[in-house]
Formats: structure tokens, C-alpha cells, sequence
């Protein structure tokens, strides 16, 4: 497995500190999420198609590569108006993940909306999946799924890839939002294991209210063993990216602390 880091621990940063510190740190890749607090990364020069030649090669430089985009789309919502916006969002980014080389762009399901269902809400999901997939086919950018909200748990998305069969949509697993949400040990369930194109990590405690705190990895309780165990029985050879998301919670220590306070962990379980 490699390692990487979700640029929403470092949200002050312009590019160029987060390469700089992602090869210092000795990570292997950047999961680009948002810099310098911009989130649609259309926005900024070097994003935009005459600077995306050169931004590659600056990735390159500092040999570390760019793991996946990471969209703020979301499918969730009963209008279709709204769903054709955030496929506009998507595929956004995912020109820029065409033009950095990265595989993927990421996508939410994500909340059941107010008078909405389940099984419906999952419907919209799976047709917005699969129209983004077919859009971006040409382009080699594949559609990931994040396990988020109320479509966290492994049986959840299960149940949503069960209704698709294609390689172009794929699993990025975040078991912490599960076990967050309700203690769901970190399993990777038969019906989903061949979608897990990318892991999400990070660790947290819950207190007697049910209230979470995120901590330095190794340092809180969620179950890192049964995490390595279900990728290693699938034989995951992807990456798993730490997610530190300073740029929603600002309490949390600097990214000059936990960027490399995670690749220290990473390398201590590795020599265990």
C-alpha cells in the first residue's frame, strides 16, 4: 500500500507548499481536495487548462503523483435540476484530474433529504453514477464513490453496487465515517470488495454524548487492525490517504504536526 494525504489538512497552503511538504514528509502521492482554501479548483491559474501541463510537471518533479480530485458533488437531491448541477461540478474536476493524471474524481451520495426515502434516494445515486461514468468514459477518469453520510456503512453502499457492474465506478472507503456514526468495525464486505479503488484514514474518539474528536493517528480508538486485515484479505496494493481535515475542524494540530506524525505511525506499523 502508499501513502498519501487529503489536502484539507493543509488548507492555508498554495500548491507549491503542499508538494514541497508531501515529498519532504515522504509521502508517495496528494489527494487534492482544496488549496489554499479554494475548493472548486477551476478557480485558481494553475488548475485551469493552459497551466495544467506545467502543474503536472511540477507534480512530477517532486515525484509524487496525484491520487484523485475531490469533488463537492453530491447526488442526493430529489431534483433533477440540482443533480445535473452537481454532474456539472464533477465533471469540472474531472477535467483537471484528466489533465494532472490523476485516476479518479470523487463524489458523495449523500444525505437522504426531507420527505425522501431510502431506496429512492439510492435510485438517484446509482443513475447519477452511471451517467457521470459514461460522460467521463473517453477521458480514462474514473467516478469514486466516497462512504459518507447517510451512505457510510458498508451494507449501504453494498446495496448501491449491487445495481452497477462497471469498471469506471469505484469505492473510495472511509470506514471512520461508519465507525463514527455508529461503531461499525472497519469490514469490507463481500459484495463491495472489487469496487475499493481508495482508503480514507483516520482515527477519533467518541465521548459518553456520542460526540466525536479526531486525534493524531494511533492515539484514538478506531480499529486499525481490522482495517489492515480486510484490505490485506483483498489484497488492496492502492492507496491509503490520511484525512485530516483541518480545514472543517480548525481546532485540530497544525499539518506540520500531523502530516508527518502520520507518516512516523505508518512507518512504525510497517516494522511491527
Amino acid at each position: 500500500m502508499k501513502t498519501s494525504f487529503s489536502t484539507l489538512a493543509c488548507p492555508d497552503w498554495n500548491l507549491a507548499e503542499v508538494l514541497r511538504a508531501a515529498a519532504a514528509y515522504g509521502y508517495d502521492g496528494v489527494e487534492l481536495r482544496g488549496i489554499s482554501r479554494e475548493l472548486d479548483l477551476w478557480n485558481l491559474p494553475e488548475f485551469q487548462s493552459p497551466s495544467l501541463a506545467s502543474t503536472r510537471s511540477a507534480i512530477t518533479d517532486h515525484q509524487l503523483v496525484i491520487t484523485s480530485i475531490g469533488s463537492s458533488a453530491c447526488f442526493h437531491s430529489p431534483d433533477p435540476k440540482e443533480r445535473e448541477r452537481n454532474l456539472d461540478c464533477a465533471m469540472r474536476m474531472a477535467e483537471i484530474a484528466a489533465g494532472l493524471g490523476a485516476p479518479a474524481v470523487r463524489v458523495f451520495g449523500d444525505h437522504i433529504q426531507p420527505g425522501c426515502d431510502r431506496k429512492q434516494t439510492a435510485l438517484w445515486i446509482t443513475d447519477s453514477l452511471i451517467q457521470l461514468a459514461d460522460k467521463l468514459r473517453s477521458s480514462g477518469v474514473q467516478v469514486w464513490l466516497e462512504t459518507h453520510g447517510d451512505f457510510a456503512s458498508a451494507e449501504d453502499v453494498s446495496q448501491i453496487f449491487a445495481q452497477l457492474n462497471s469498471a469506471q465506478i469505484g469505492i473510495i472507503w472511509d470506514p471512520a465515517n461508519a465507525f463514527g456514526q455508529n461503531g461499525e468495525a472497519p469490514v469490507i464486505l463481500p459484495k463491495m470488495s472489487r469496487f475499493i479503488r481508495h482508503v480514507h484514514l483516520k482515527d477519533l474518539t467518541k465521548d459518553a454524548e456520542g460526540a466525536i474528536s479526531y486525534k493524531l493517528t494511533g492515539q484514538g480508538k478506531f480499529p486499525f487492525d481490522t482495517m489492515f486485515t480486510s484490505l490485506t484479505e483483498i489484497a488492496f496494493n492502492g492507496f491509503v490517504s490520511f484525512e485530516w481535515e483541518k480545514l472543517w475542524h480548525p481546532e485540530l494540530a497544525a499539518p506540520e504536526i500531523a502530516l508527518p506524525h502520520f507518516i512516523t505511525w505508518w512507518k512504525s506499523r510497517e516494522a511491527a
